[in-house]
């Protein structure tokens, strides 16, 4: 009798995956770049129980979005297997979320015909340790009884001030908050016009990642190549800006304000995401990228790379050239 043939599985793409969750977020009235980070034990940070490492770019997202939509309190996550090596369980008809990381390939290069490494995505699953029998959740829910109620504050400034190549920051009494490549500063409302401590953190956090794709810095072509106002790499630099003060926000020990987006801020992230299927993971990565830099971090965090101890790689593509910048300004909010 002849065997049955089975066709081939259709191959994941991790790419799109990403982008339909983060779509699906935006189509439900949320922005899940505003706030990833959600209350909890521990500091708020998604982390990798074993290896104790925090979880990174997209990552953060992903982990940070399903923790707010299942209701889970640890921070913390484990792979299946880790989880039974410390004779844990995962419960029944619980769900995996998705980990991605990079991976390199070694092939030759068909001109030269020397090695030359390809970075690839891949992922793998973890899980909540709320979703897992016999594991011991670290942490409680810390006692903010006797706390600095402006502790939190204290934190970011630390931050700002820590930034050891950081822009000039202008408090100029202007209404609106932004970034001039062109002079390399910052320019803020005062203080006391926003509405809270954390809504000034969080817009001043925006501005400061525009700045770290100074050529001076990371070099996203920002003071060099300039984008049109609208176009992909304009709105791929506003996405860094937007998860780099939300992974910012989170270092400082604070949330970002919950803002009401308007219809059509959201519109236009689901119009620019459903055209650029790998927008969203190339920017988290860019946005980690600038947040290393202002934090003054360079280390590798084990929690993202896979299991068997591969080693992570972010690539970042330069931003394209867009108008001639001889005499041009641009201002980036």
């Amino acid at each position: 009798m002849a065997k049955k043939k089975h066709g081939n599985k259709p191959k994941r793409d991790i790419y799109q995956e990403v982008t339909d969750r983060i779509i699906g977020y935006l189509e439900q009235g949320t922005a899940p770049w505003g706030n990833p980070i959600r209350g909890g034990t521990g500091d708020g940070w998604p982390k990798n129980l074993e290896s104790g490492k925090r979880y990174r770019g997209i990552n953060v997202l992903l982990l940070g979005m399903r923790s707010f939509e299942a209701g889970f309190s640890s921070d913390y996550w484990m792979t299946y297997r880790q989880a039974q090596a410390k004779n844990g369980q995962v419960k029944k008809g619980e769900k995996g979320s998705l980990v991605t990381f990079w991976k390199m390939y070694t092939t030759q290069d068909k001109v030269s015909g020397e090695p030359i490494e390809i970075p690839m995505l891949k992922h793998y699953t973890a899980f909540n340790v709320e979703q897992i029998d016999g594991i011991e959740i670290p942490d409680a829910s810390p006692d903010l009884s006797d706390a600095e109620p402006f502790e939190p504050i204290i934190e970011a400034e630390r931050i700002v001030t820590g930034y050891r190549d950081k822009p000039s920051i202008e408090h100029d009494g202007g209404k609106r908050a932004f970034y001039r490549p062109g002079t390399d500063g910052v320019h803020m409302p005062k203080p006391e016009k926003f509405d809270s401590p954390e809504n000034y953190y969080s817009v001043l956090f925006h501005e400061l990642t525009h700045s770290s794709g100074h050529s001076s810095r990371l070099n996203r072509g920002l003071d060099t190549e300039l984008a049109p106002f609208g176009s992909p790499d304009y709105s791929r630099e506003e996405l860094i800006a937007e998860m780099g003060a939300a992974f910012l926000c989170a270092a400082s020990g604070i949330s970002p304000p919950t803002i009401e987006q308007s219809a059509s801020y959201l519109q236009s992230w689901i119009d620019v995401l459903k055209g650029d299927s790998k927008l969203v993971i190339g920017a988290a990565g860019a946005a980690q990228k600038a947040v290393d830099h202002i934090l003054g971090e360079t280390f590798q965090d084990a929690a993202n790379v896979a299991p068997t101890k591969n080693k992570p790689v972010t690539t970042e593509s330069t931003v394209a050239a867009g108008t001639d910048t001889n005499s041009a300004q641009l201002d980036l909010f």
